[in-house]
């Protein structure tokens, strides 16, 4: 495969898979806005800002309990920077906007249908601006966009040859989606405050955005507990969205790529390394500060990843590469 190509399909994964986690991400936010406590909107921008790791327009976000008409007017202007910002590279419309110029460049590498898809999508929210949105439900806008998303991940099942191409877009989604629950779990936990982690509606929260709710109440009911919560996304392999799930997918598609010019070898020991490292039991009694560093440990590994791809099989030297 042409390295061009490689690169078109890899951040065309990644690019989707950053604007369905804005999708989740800003849809559980602005739900927050009606009858919710100052705090936690406050607390939901800090967490979004934090994943995103991006600093908000203007001054930083100032919890201020008894000023509800100011937070909720700054939540107009921060919603448009982390949705409709096109030179902010993480907004949901840059993100989108990205991901189909990555499609039209590669389009001899996707199916039809997948490019009709994106097309569709592109047509019925390409054109949409904050003040349009925030008239009615803005929440419906970002349901709906994650919900087409959803429908082209489904064409892409269907329809996409298991070569080569398949592996690289899998490769990009998995990355990206390994890079954002770290970042998520860790802004997460610098947004509480030290009486907070006890507040179930955050942690419920999280939980909704990660698409865990149902699989959390499966194992241990509807009362809700910070170390099982970590302990679900970070070590369930059976989560889809899981970290050592994900971990573990991108593993197995690292092995399954052909090798590159570049340092293929050490991208497959790091992403093994870093799976099995995920896959570690807890200690018998994990406290949030325990669960909090082995996440942070993880940080940097999941960023170093995608570099070792990179070099492996985008940015290599081709004049001093060594297969192998």
């Amino acid at each position: 495969m042409l390295t061009r190509d490689a690169e078109g399909l890899y951040w065309l994964g990644r690019h989707l898979e950053r604007t369905e986690n804005g999708c989740r991400l800003l849809s559980e936010q602005v739900t927050t806005l009606v009858d919710r406590p100052v705090r936690e909107i406050n607390f939901g921008w800090r967490r979004i800002y934090g994943a995103l790791r991006r600093r908000p327009p203007g001054p930083a976000i100032a919890v201020l309990e008894s000023e509800d008409d100011y937070v909720l007017a700054d939540s107009y202007t921060l919603a448009d920077d982390v949705t409709f910002e096109r030179w902010n590279p993480v907004s949901i419309c840059g993100s989108f906007c990205n991901a189909r110029e990555n499609a039209r460049q590669i389009r001899q590498c996707i199916s039809g249908e997948m490019w009709t898809c994106l097309n569709q999508a592109w047509l019925r929210f390409g054109d949409e601006r904050i003040e349009n949105i925030w008239k009615a439900t803005p929440e419906s806008f970002y349901v709906d966009m994650a919900q087409a998303l959803g429908t082209f991940t489904g064409v892409t099942e269907t329809t996409l040859y298991r070569d080569d191409s398949w592996r690289f877009l899998m490769l990009g989604r998995l990355i990206e989606r390994a890079q954002f629950t770290v970042a998520l779990l860790l802004a997460h936990l610098d947004a509480l405050r030290p009486d907070d982690a006890a507040s179930e509606s955050e942690w419920w929260s999280l939980l909704r955005v990660c698409r865990g709710v149902d699989a959390y109440k499966r194992r241990h009911g509807s009362g809700v507990r910070p170390a099982p919560v970590l302990e679900l996304l970070v070590g369930d392999t059976r989560l889809p969205r899981s970290l050592c799930r994900t971990l573990d997918e991108a593993a197995d598609t690292l092995e399954s790529l052909a090798f590159g010019p570049g340092p293929c070898d050490e991208a497959r020991q790091l992403a093994r390394g870093l799976a099995r490292r995920v896959h570690q039991p807890w200690s018998e009694e994990p406290d949030l500060v325990e669960q909090a560093d082995r996440i942070r440990r993880s940080d940097a590994e999941c960023r170093r990843l995608h570099e070792m791809v990179m070099a492996a099989y985008i940015e290599y030297d081709p004049d001093g590469a060594v297969i192998g």
